[in-house]
Parts: C-alpha cells; sequence; structure tokens
C-alpha cells in the first residue's frame, strides 16, 4: 500500500485497550479531541487483541489506541513485539500523547487489613510495589488483569479481601469505593500512548520517526545502522530490541529518532541502511499532542 497522508475525516471507529475507564480509555478520548474526530468507540481486552482486530478489518475506516511507554516501567513489551508485525497491512503510527497516572487503592474493604488479593495491570502493579510492601504482609497475592480497568470491574462487594489497583476516575465510573489515593512509588509517573492506523502523519517539522529492523546476525552489523543514523545527524532517542521468534540468536531492532520519512536526510539515511537490513520497517512518523 502506497503511503496516503493522514485523512482524519476517514477515521470511523477507535480501538482502544479496555474495559471503559483504563488509561488507553482518556488517551482514546484525547487524540478524539485533538484531531477532532468524529468516530465511535470499541474496546478491546488485551492490546494483542486490539493489534488483531486492527489487523483483520484492514481498513482505512479503523484506528487504535494502546500504551507503548512507562516513565518508570519502560517499553510495554506486549505492544513492542507487535510493532513489527504492521508492515503487510501498512498500519503505522499517526500520533502518540502522554498521560499523567495517579493510582489509587480501591475496593470495598473496611479496613486495608481486610485485603489479601490486589489485581491490576503488571505495569501498575509494578509501579506501586514499594507501597504494596510497605502496607501489607508478605502473604497478599498480587494478580494481574489485562488492564487497570479490567480489574477495577471484577470487584465485587462481597469480596472485602480484594482489592485493586487503578485511576479514580475510573473508580467512579463503576462505582468503586476508593481507599486510599496517590499510591505511586514515583510522582512523576507517565504513560505514553500510540494512536494506530493505514495512514502517514503530514510533516509537522516537530516529529519523530519510529523504525523496526532486523539484520545478520554478524559482528557490526547494528553499529553499521547506528553510524548511518550519526552520520546525517539523526538525534536517537529509543533503541530496543527483541528476539525474533524465528531463529536464536536473531534480533529485531526498534529505534525511535527526531525527524519525518519525507525529509530529506532520513531518504537518504534508508537508502543506506537497508542493504544492511533482512527486515526494515517504518512504523511511522509522527509528533505529539
Amino acid at each position: 500500500m502506497r503511503d496516503e497522508i493522514l485523512d482524519k475525516t476517514k477515521i470511523k471507529k477507535l480501538l482502544f485497550l479496555g474495559p471503559r475507564g483504563s488509561y488507553s480509555d482518556f488517551a482514546k478520548d484525547k487524540f478524539i479531541s485533538a484531531f477532532e474526530l468524529d468516530c465511535v468507540s470499541t474496546n478491546i481486552k488485551s492490546i494483542t487483541g486490539v493489534i488483531k482486530a486492527l489487523k483483520d478489518e484492514n481498513s482505512e475506516d479503523i484506528a487504535a489506541v494502546i500504551p507503548i511507554e512507562n516513565s518508570i516501567e519502560g517499553i510495554v513489551r506486549e505492544t513492542l513485539d507487535n510493532l513489527s508485525s504492521l508492515k503487510k497491512e501498512g498500519i503505522k503510527i499517526l500520533a502518540e500523547t502522554t498521560l499523567n497516572v495517579k493510582h489509587a487503592l480501591l475496593g470495598y474493604s473496611d479496613k486495608k487489613s481486610q485485603i489479601k488479593v490486589v489485581r491490576s495491570h503488571p505495569q501498575a502493579l509494578a509501579q506501586c510495589k514499594h507501597y504494596l510492601h510497605a502496607n501489607f504482609s508478605d502473604s497478599l497475592i498480587e494478580e494481574a488483569t489485562l488492564s487497570t480497568s479490567a480489574a477495577i470491574k471484577s470487584l465485587s462487594e462481597k469480596d472485602k479481601n480484594i482489592a485493586a489497583i487503578g485511576s479514580v476516575e475510573c473508580a467512579k465510573m463503576y462505582n468503586v469505593p476508593v481507599i486510599e489515593e496517590d499510591i505511586n512509588d514515583e510522582e512523576n509517573n507517565q504513560t505514553r500512548f500510540i494512536l494506530l492506523g493505514k495512514f502517514l502523519s503530514p510533516n509537522t517539522g516537530n516529529d519523530k520517526t519510529s523504525i523496526t529492523f532486523s539484520t545478520e546476525n554478524k559482528a557490526g552489523a547494528l553499529s553499521r545502522v547506528l553510524m548511518i543514523l550519526d552520520k546525517y545527524g539523526l538525534n536517537m532517542s529509543y533503541i530496543d530490541s527483541r528476539p525474533s521468534k524465528k531463529e536464536l540468536g536473531e534480533y529485531v531492532f526498534y529505534i525511535d529518532f527526531a525527524g519525518h520519512i519525507t525529509d530529506e536526510k532520513v531518504i537518504k539515511a534508508f537508502e543506506e541502511i537497508k542493504p544492511f537490513s533482512k527486515m526494515f520497517y517504518v512504523i511511522g512518523s509522527y509528533h505529539s499532542v
């Protein structure tokens, strides 16, 4: 598929990691407002499920919102593992946005000593690790859920020994009491979300480009790519790797750098990088909203 410049009027359906009340839901609202989208939204219970639905529908009418990185816990591995699979359908990152994350302890317990189980998304549990250790015994059971909102939605008045970690806003949506607010271990807790779709975002002059690629399993293969980016003055802000899942010792790399795919220096850099790559895909050129 040839890259078409983003036409926001074509987006009629927006998928997001749910249930409603998740941080992805709030990020979805931010994208809708920023792009003035006229669309319906559908929540899906897992990141992989969101990506699968986006690929299955394979339409310019569909976009999706998922988390990609947290300032405390780092990259969301499930998202990263799915990004290289977008090449066949021509799906790209259209924009990104960042939300402040403030976790609360939620549930129907009369006092914290009643709580024997705390459930939430694994990243939320990790972001409140010190709080949990300081306020509960070692016998506390931490249950992982697919999202913070799924954890909150699962609570029942009958189970006073089970609590959840999530947002106060989500607790209000599901009428779940707030036991304690602001339980983050770190005050500056932010999560970055991306908007995915079958377009190329326009060049704003203040863009970021994300690429994924694999190289031959040879010494110096990755360093050649990094040297080319440096040659053209492309400031790299992120690099990571994940197993290719095809061959032991083979990796897929992910890089973010400042610039847009239509910039002349980016075009020249890609021309030099591609001969060293077994697989190469531009996941998107985009800006923050």
